[in-house]
This record gives structure tokens, C-alpha cells and sequence, in this order.
């Protein structure tokens, strides 16, 4: 028996061991280094700072250019062809119950939309797409492909998702991103390629003189907190630009900070959500090209009612409603000045956490989550609008300081999501030690990546109103 339990013990202290090791190399323990402290601040300021130097404002008459491609792919096909958008199936993306499992059909089609501003020698184009977010196997190709075709750099492009849940996957690698998107299929990686570029391309084709106005409203009645519900604040603007070619075309281009999860997990045929019934009430009174882009989602759930699909046809309809009516009297002007800049982020490591003060290793966290891609934060001025960009899911309750602070320089602000990476959620930092969904697992970077952020965002935008 003394044997037996000496043996037992030995085998137990080598488990314990073992398992000490493993948790020593899995785990690590949380940074919370303050970010002016350090090295990826100090790197991605300098880069900053350089870029502000060069700054410029365009002035002059502006020339504006639209476009609408089909991203709705057609199912059931024998064989994938990228090049037809035909697929033996599609996943798709947005909720982890749905394990990847092929779309049934198509309730509403998706789109990708484009819209190119330039005065005199600057040119941005402002893209908008029916997706979950703008992948980076999706920006980083149509990068690429615009640079060799037309010159176009990466900088000249504001990337931008409607956040539905219910569109198109497939194109997101480790654990955590097939969860939510499906297995990565690069036939339909390809085909999003393509057709974003044809989408930016015949938006620059399309450029003709014109004019534009920015106007918003509020729509406190459908958006709702999502954090800490009637505690929190809410950013319940909705902003929108009119631009109208001189020959009459025109488009609206829409932001607001409701998630586009008025469809649950239980949906299973394609559909772009309330925006789409925004945009589909506006191209049906008279305007030509609607564009929504997700404003800062990161803090905010959509407010509606009805059952399943009368949820998002109430939201984007009523929405869309508003729109009609304030945009009669939105002023347009022929004559603005444009500037923008986009900045490339340093990013701390890897901070998915098992509790406040332990997370995983980064190299297995790199495994586990999709790859991030370069990651940008932009910022354009457009006449009296000052639009940014985040790689994330933006919290809206820090976007109302940045539109406190434009506002009394004289300009309108929003940030939108999804500009082609994906760093997860950016949330005040208040809520970083909450053991929610967003603040656990969806913050990826640490305790200062909002605050990081939000440095840089602030620091761009001041620049650009200075101008």
C-alpha cells in the first residue's frame, strides 16, 4: 500500500507538473501599463505627427460620383464561380448559433455602394457595404487592385459595413471568426474582392460636378443602451449627407449607432437588416443611391417592434421617413473644402482575458481569434462634416464627446465602424471590468486600447478642423 500510494503521489506531482507548465506558457497576466507609457503609443504618435505636417484643405468646387453593385450571391450553384457570385453554398455571418451553417435563401438582396468626393487634386472615396464588417482579406485585396488599376492608395478609402447579421461569410480564419462567419471559402473572399473594386471603380468613373449638405435629426425612440440600458447615455443622432450631381442625380449617405440586430440567430436568409429597409424606402422616393454606414455600434442595440421581420422594416422605414423630411431643407453647397488622413495603428498584445487580472498567451489567443489586419483609424473633413473611422465596434457613448468638441468649432462629427480590420470592441474604459460579452471576450486589446484610440481619433480630428 506504501508503494501504491508513493507511485499514486509521483504520477499526481508529475500531473501537477504538467499542468503548471501548460498554464505558465497559456497564461499571462493583464498590462495595465498606462498607454502614454508605451511603445506603440510613442510610434504611432510620431507617425501622427508627420502626417499632421503635411496637411492640406482643398477648396473649390466639388465633383461627386455614385455606384451600386449587387453582393447577393447566387446559391445552390454546381460549383463555386467568384467571377458569376455563385456558390455551392454561403454562410452566414454574425451570430456563433448558427455554427456556420449554410444560408437557406434570400429575403432581401445585400449591396456594396460607393461614393467618391474630390475637389481639385484630393479624391476620397466613401464606401459602404451590406456586411457583418469589412474583412481584411476583403480591404487589403481591393486594396491592391485599386493601386494597380487606378493609383488609388489605401488612404484614399473609408471602409464601412452595415453591420448586418445576416449576410454574407466565409471569409474569416481561427476559432472565433469561423464561429461567427462560416468556414473561410476563398471563392467567396475573391468574389467580395471583385466586386468592391467594381463598386469603387465606377464611383470615380461616375464623378460629374455637384453639390452636398449635411443635416441629421434625432431618433432617441429607436436606439437603446446597451450596456447599462436608461443609466447610459445614448448617441441618438442620425446624421446624413445629400449629394446631387448637377444633372440630378443624387444619393443620401446615412449614419446611425443602433446595431443591425433586429434579425436574431434564428434567421437564416440573407438580408441587410434595418438598413436595407432604409435604403430601399429612399431609392423608392427619389433618391437614387442610399448608403448606410454603421455609425459607432459598439455601445448601442437597436429599439423597435413588431415580430421578426417587421423589427427592421419599423426602424428603417421610420428612419428613412425622417430623412425624406429634413432633407428638403438640407442646404447644399458647390463650393467646400475637403482634407483627410488616415493613420496606421501600432496595437498593443493580445489581451483576451480569463479574469481581470490573468488572460491568455498571445500566441494562443492569435490562434484562437481571426487575424486582425492592418489596422487604420481615418478621418475626413467634408465641408462642415468631420467623419472618422475605427477598425472596431466604436462605442457611441465616446463619440458624443468627440461631437461636443467639433460641434464648438463649428463642424459635425461621427465615427463609423468597420473600415476594414477588426479589433473587436472599443469601449469606454469605465465598463472594461464588467463581465459582459463586449467588455469580456469582444475587448481584445487591454485596458487602454480605448483610450489609445480615442487619443488618436481626437487628435485627427482637431487637426483637420484646424485646417
Amino acid at each position: 500500500m506504501r508503494k501504491f500510494l508513493k507511485i499514486t503521489g509521483s504520477i499526481l506531482s508529475g500531473l501537477l507538473v504538467i499542468i503548471l507548465v501548460i498554464l505558465y506558457w497559456a497564461l499571462d497576466s493583464v498590462d495595465y501599463t498606462p498607454f502614454l507609457e508605451s511603445s506603440y503609443y510613442t510610434q504611432t504618435k510620431a507617425r501622427l505627427d508627420s502626417l499632421s505636417k503635411q496637411l492640406t484643405l482643398a477648396e473649390g468646387e466639388l465633383e461627386i460620383g455614385f455606384s451600386k453593385i449587387s453582393i447577393t450571391p447566387r446559391l445552390n450553384a454546381e460549383k463555386d464561380d467568384p467571377y458569376e457570385g455563385a456558390f455551392k453554398s454561403v454562410p452566414l455571418a454574425g451570430f456563433g448559433q448558427r455554427h456556420g451553417e449554410p444560408a437557406e435563401g434570400i429575403h432581401d438582396s445585400v449591396f456594396v455602394k460607393a461614393v467618391a468626393v474630390k475637389v481639385k487634386n484630393k479624391l476620397v472615396i466613401l464606401v459602404g457595404s451590406d456586411l457583418l464588417i469589412v474583412p481584411p482579406s476583403v480591404s487589403d485585396g481591393v486594396s491592391k487592385n485599386l493601386y494597380e488599376k487606378m493609383k488609388l492608395t489605401r488612404s484614399q478609402i473609408f471602409f464601412s459595413a452595415t453591420h448586418t447579421h445576416s449576410s454574407v461569410g466565409a471569409w474569416s480564419e481561427g476559432y472565433v471568426g469561423e464561429q461567427f462567419s462560416g468556414s473561410p471559402n476563398p471563392n467567396v473572399i475573391h468574389w467580395l474582392v471583385l466586386r468592391f473594386s467594381q463598386a469603387i471603380e465606377k464611383a470615380v468613373e461616375d464623378l460629374k460636378p455637384g453639390e452636398i449638405g449635411t443635416e441629421s435629426f434625432e431618433a432617441a425612440d429607436f436606439i437603446d443602451n446597451r450596456f447599462i440600458d436608461e443609466l447610459g447615455e445614448k448617441n441618438s443622432e442620425f446624421v446624413f449627407m445629400v449629394a446631387r450631381q448637377n444633372s440630378g442625380k443624387k444619393a443620401v449617405l446615412g449614419s446611425f449607432d443602433a446595431h443591425s440586430t433586429t434579425l436574431g440567430g434564428w434567421n437564416m436568409l440573407f438580408s441587410a437588416d434595418y438598413s436595407g429597409y432604409w435604403e430601399r424606402k429612399l431609392e423608392n422616393n427619389g433618391i437614387d443611391i442610399a448608403v448606410f454606414y454603421a455609425g459607432s455600434v459598439g455601445s448601442h442595440s437597436p429599439h423597435t417592434k413588431g415580430d421578426k421581420f417587421e423589427k427592421p422594416k419599423y426602424i428603417g422605414e421610420s428612419l428613412a421617413d425622417s430623412v425624406l423630411k429634413y432633407s428638403v431643407n438640407t442646404k447644399l453647397s458647390r463650393d467646400i473644402g475637403l482634407s483627410y488622413v488616415t493613420l496606421k495603428l501600432d496595437l498593443p498584445e493580445f489581451h483576451v482575458r480569463i479574469s481581470d487580472g490573468i488572460r491568455l498567451n498571445q500566441i494562443l489567443a492569435k490562434k484562437l481569434f481571426p487575424p486582425i489586419g492592418n489596422v487604420y483609424v481615418q478621418a475626413a473633413r467634408i465641408n462642415n462634416l468631420i467623419w472618422a473611422t475605427a477598425p472596431a465596434d466604436f462605442s457611441g457613448e465616446t463619440t458624443i464627446l468627440y461631437k461636443n468638441a467639433m460641434y464648438r468649432k463649428g463642424f459635425k462629427a461621427i465615427v463609423t465602424s468597420f473600415n476594414g480590420a477588426y479589433t473587436g470592441y472599443i469601449i469606454p474604459m469605465r465598463y472594461y471590468h464588467m463581465d459582459e460579452y463586449e467588455s469580456r471576450l469582444m475587448s481584445w486589446f487591454g485596458p487602454y486600447m480605448g483610450p489609445y484610440t480615442n487619443e488618436m481619433i481626437r487628435r485627427m480630428m482637431n487637426r483637420l478642423a484646424s485646417l
